[in-house]
């Protein structure tokens, strides 16, 4: 959208608050859904039971497109992820409530890109284990960390925007990023060297109207427990019922 200024040139509209959102690394938030609980990365607390759920052989495939990895030493793991901390607001994943006597370590996501003065945020670094790929936890993650993101009042991020971005040739996360409901915005071609490679990176990007406008209630729809059988499968795509959503808005 646009509009003039006082000598007839278009300019942006003006933002009704334009005061900076919250950084998360200032208080890293803990995050529970009915599946999942993030909770902010403790390090060296978190690094041995991460290494030991994510570090297997058998995930060696599932670190192709994240930066680092794949790992055989804790020593090296532990350097990756308090460098990853450092410049990040970083959560472990986990799939029993913090008050509960065992806890399993099932992935890392992060808050990154982050720009206040902006309002803007990034969703990077998704390194989800086996067991939450495809699964309706999977989902909560996303959704947990967009309604703190989008959130307004004490404890929330206040943004305006949230991207994803990841390499153009992933194409699992292309996929999980527009079923969600972020919005392809193209390509940035030799944007970054990733592991002697050149990494050419496709963004993607929710909107807070966007989020108001048929996201969020989707995604709360989706996961409500009348949308799934008893064996646990969906009744309806999140993306038909996002669409439902927007049509219903627009009418």
């Amino acid at each position: 959208m646009s509009t003039t200024n006082s000598f007839d040139q278009p300019v942006g509209d003006l933002i009704l608050d334009p005061s900076p959102s919250i950084s998360p690394k200032d208080s890293p938030p803990t995050l529970t859904g009915k599946h999942v609980t993030l909770r902010p990365l403790s390090i060296p607390t978190d690094t041995e039971p991460l290494f030991t759920s994510l570090c297997i052989p058998s995930n060696d495939q599932l670190w192709t497109y994240i930066p680092g990895g794949p790992f055989r030493s804790l020593p090296d793991f532990t350097s990756y992820i308090t460098a990853l901390a450092a410049s990040t607001c970083a959560f472990v994943i986990l799939t029993k409530y913090p008050n509960e006597e065992e806890q399993n370590f099932v992935g890392i996501i992060t808050l990154m890109s982050i720009v206040p003065t902006h309002q803007r945020i990034e969703i990077g670094h998704v390194f989800y284990g086996r067991e939450l790929k495809r699964t309706t936890a999977a989902t909560e993650v996303v959704w947990l960390l967009m309604r703190w993101a989008f959130g307004k009042g004490k404890g929330k991020g206040g943004y305006g925007r949230v991207e994803w971005k990841c390499d153009s040739l992933n194409g699992p996360s292309r996929r999980a990023a527009e079923r969600l409901g972020f919005r392809f915005e193209g390509t940035f071609l030799r944007h970054m060297l990733i592991k002697g490679r050149r990494r050419d990176t496709a963004w993607f990007s929710v909107l807070l109207e966007e989020w108001e406008g048929g996201i969020e209630k989707a995604l709360e729809s989706w996961l409500e427990d009348s949308n799934f059988d008893e064996r646990g499968v969906q009744k309806q795509k999140l993306e038909d019922i996002r669409d439902e959503i927007i049509k219903k808005n627009a009418a």
